[in-house]
């Protein structure tokens, strides 16, 4: 008899349940696909972010690397536990704190834990994931759905330095917030140069060798153009991307198709996930297999960071400002020497 993998349950069913939007959206194939390819895209095209991004040239040097933990961070705040999102939520605002400089082209701050900045990441990131969803998944949700979608974006608002009250919670609000960014938006030739790599990101993710490595550039080629069709006219043209209608309307139609059968299977969802992210399963495969959590409890942020000791990341963020002031402000004096 064959023996299976035994799988460690959740320790809760963390902030959202299994009957959430949330999951029922995030978990789809196309998520890890055009989804957040879109998502970490269109990002670029805010110049405080492309600034922080660019400087430390990762998305150059291992965007395989960013890439798996993109998609594990959204992926725990989808499925996993509490203790494990809220201990998530206080390293990346750690991380994020060194991230401050000189954006090169206006010469204004940037700094990685802005709030403007993180609302703009935790939108760009849902809204693409939707996107995805309703483009090469079952379809549109209805409004009431959207609402709770958006609602729960909201939650996880609070694990990062945003205000979860600024997140919009219907379509139009969600149409009126892009459109409110859409003069900010700017695309010198790093942001183009960077857009243009992760569109192609697959070719860096996929392995280079064996049949998958074969296939490598065809599904390259599928992903960028399939995510590309989801991208609004204005932000191709600031990306200096051009595809056809036509082109778009075909790629949806085959990626949709192909999706469908990954979408009604779990080995499948699990062979694509493994070979692009494979340190997710451990979120994914309790939630895929149906076993229940430890304490079959959905918490709220307030509750798991007093059940763990965190702060709120806005106030870490703070917190961790004031103290690198505080060590900038201080200066060894020299010693007074005798003549």
């Amino acid at each position: 008899m064959k023996k299976t993998r035994e799988i460690t349950p959740h320790e809760d069913y963390g902030f959202f349940g299994p009957d959430s939007i949330t999951q029922k959206v995030w978990g789809h194939p196309a998520v890890p696909l055009m989804g957040i390819v879109r998502a970490v895209t269109i990002e670029e095209l805010d110049p405080n972010l492309l600034a922080a991004v660019h400087n430390t040239g990762a998305n150059y040097d291992r965007l395989d690397t960013r890439y798996a933990r993109t998609v594990q961070y959204f992926a725990a705040v989808a499925f996993a536990d509490s203790r494990t999102v809220a201990k998530m939520a206080d390293v990346l605002v750690k991380i994020h704190s060194k991230a401050i400089g000189i954006e090169p082209v206006s010469g204004n701050r940037y700094d990685a834990n802005d709030p403007d900045s993180q609302l703009w990441i935790l939108i760009t990131g849902w809204h693409s994931v939707l996107t995805a969803y309703e483009t090469f998944g079952p379809g549109r949700l209805s409004d009431a759905e959207v609402e709770q979608f958006w609602a729960e974006c909201a939650i996880a608002a609070e694990f990062q330095t945003c205000d979860p009250r600024a997140v919009p919670r219907t379509r139009e609000a969600v149409r009126a917030y892009f459109e409110e960014w859409r003069p900010r938006l700017a695309a010198s030739e790093a942001t183009q140069r960077m857009m243009h790599h992760l569109l192609n990101g697959t070719n860096a993710i996929l392995p280079r060798k064996g049949l998958l490595g074969l296939a490598r550039p065809i599904a390259n080629a599928l992903v960028c153009r399939a995510t590309i069709a989801t991208l609004p006219r204005h932000m191709r043209r600031l990306a200096d991307i051009r595809q056809s209608r036509v082109t778009d309307m075909v790629v949806i139609a085959i990626m949709r198709a192909m999706l469908a059968p990954a979408h009604r299977s779990r080995t499948l969802q699990r062979w694509i996930l493994g070979i692009l992210a494979p340190k997710v399963l451990p979120i994914m495969d309790p939630v895929w297999r149906g076993v229940p959590p430890v304490h079959p409890v959905v918490l709220t942020p307030a509750e798991a960071r007093e059940r763990y000791g965190y702060v709120k990341p806005a106030q870490a963020h703070l917190e961790l400002r004031a103290r690198q002031r505080r060590a900038s402000s201080t200066t060894v004096r020299p010693r007074a020497t005798k003549a």
